[in-house]
């Protein structure tokens, strides 16, 4: 039965059609692999919109899409449901273009001082150790609450200044916000309730400014800007979705790929210095959190041979484009030596380069090794519980012993 499923998903294969993205992971990779032996961009027809759409599935045309934001458009391609979606709840940074993209950008990136990211990094070691010391105590057996989501969670109100008695009623919106409730939609209600709290957050800062990411983005920067309560809800909603999410479900795969490739295991708990950074880019390479990511196209255009119309959406396939056997030697092996490993695991390049892409390395780098060097037989007992999505190689659980 197990072949004839793979022969199907192989031979015909239809991105539009929600069935595929239920298929198991290798699965779809299989499927993937033989649309890459196509030139070119791979047109499908989306069944929740039935509009024509074309899968840039090769590293080289999801880079040069990923580069090229004056044809390739974010504020026309998202999952953003409405305009009157948008206007209520504002705008996420992913889904905007330039101008108002670099200005957003701008504001936060000058938010982001040397004093705020020397404060981060203590937090992420500290934080790392006491998830360590509870496991010890608590011997939990789900990874994901236990580890996995409790870490970049925690490290993001820290560092947003989100106080001990909000956490408790953001963290279960967290989680529902991740799960989409259509299409790859999230609800609506819930990202609702993160931006309302953020907004009272930001009220709150601008009256007693605390030295915090939040006092910084409320108050003026040089340029007299700061972000408005719509735009502090959307960065705020982005940060807790987006931000928590990849990293969680990145640290529960690394742990299972390391589980399940011993030999790759004794390699990096051999020298942890060694190999701890290659690790982790091996990881999110091979496990992909963010699979794809829409965009429309700006004006008529020919990629890799083939027209693209203006109009046309297209989708950045990041996980076929992280097996592309034109840029990885032997991409479906989990190597935690490869080099170079120029893998799209934070996009590809271009203004909408991840921006958390040194705070999600920072997290996993210090998780493992406090994990490693203080419990060296940590391991998965059971493949990942994973939620079907075309947006996220999204885990729900994993079981675990030490």
């Amino acid at each position: 039965m197990a072949v004839s499923v793979q022969s199907a998903a192989v031979r015909g294969v239809d991105l539009g059609d929600p069935a595929f993205w239920r298929l198991p992971a290798e699965l779809r990779a299989a499927a993937f692999a033989r649309l890459r032996e196509r030139s070119g961009p791979v047109g499908f027809t989306d069944r929740a919109t039935g509009r024509r759409c074309w899968a840039l599935v090769r590293h080289a045309d999801v880079t040069a899409a990923s580069r090229a934001p004056e044809v390739y458009l974010s504020g026309a391609g998202g999952p953003e449901p409405a305009r009157w979606v948008r206007a209520v709840f504002g705008d996420s940074m992913a889904n905007l273009d330039d101008p108002r993209h670099a200005d957003l950008r701008r504001v936060v990136g000058r938010a982001f001082t040397p004093r705020l990211l020397a404060a981060v990094e203590r937090d992420v070691r500290d934080t790392a150790a006491e998830l360590v010391d509870r496991l010890e105590r608590e011997r939990p057996t789900d990874f994901v609450g236990a580890v996995a989501a409790e870490l970049p969670f925690r490290v993001i109100c820290t560092m947003m200044g989100v106080p001990p008695e909000r956490r408790r009623r953001i963290r279960p919106r967290t989680d529902r916000a991740a799960t989409p409730a259509g299409p790859d939609r999230p609800d609506l209600r819930t990202l609702a309730a993160m931006r309302w709290t953020a907004a009272a957050l930001g009220r709150e800062r601008r009256r007693r400014p605390a030295g915090d990411l939040l006092s910084a983005l409320v108050t003026a920067d040089a340029d007299g800007r700061k972000l408005s309560s719509r735009e502090l809800g959307a960065f705020f909603a982005l940060l807790l979705v987006t931000g928590v999410q990849t990293t969680r479900d990145a640290l529960a795969h690394g742990l299972h790929l390391l589980t399940a490739h011993p030999e790759q295991r004794a390699l990096l708990l051999g020298d942890l210095d060694a190999h701890l950074g290659g690790a982790v880019e091996e990881i999110v390479r091979y496990s992909t959190p963010v699979v794809q990511r829409r965009r429309t196209v700006a004006v008529d255009h020919r990629l890799s041979g083939i027209r693209l119309a203006a109009g046309d959406q297209v989708v950045l396939c990041y996980g076929s484009a992280n097996r592309d056997e034109a840029v990885f030697a032997d991409p479906d092996a989990f190597d935690i030596t490869r080099s170079p490993n120029p893998h799209l695991g934070y996009g590809g390049g271009g203004p909408h380069f991840c921006l958390g892409a040194h705070l999600a390395r920072q997290e996993l780098r210090v998780m493992f090794r406090e994990l490693f060097t203080r419990l060296p037989e940590l391991r998965s007992t059971a493949a990942p519980e994973t939620v079907p999505s075309s947006f996220g190689h999204r885990v729900r659980a994993l079981e675990f012993t030490f």
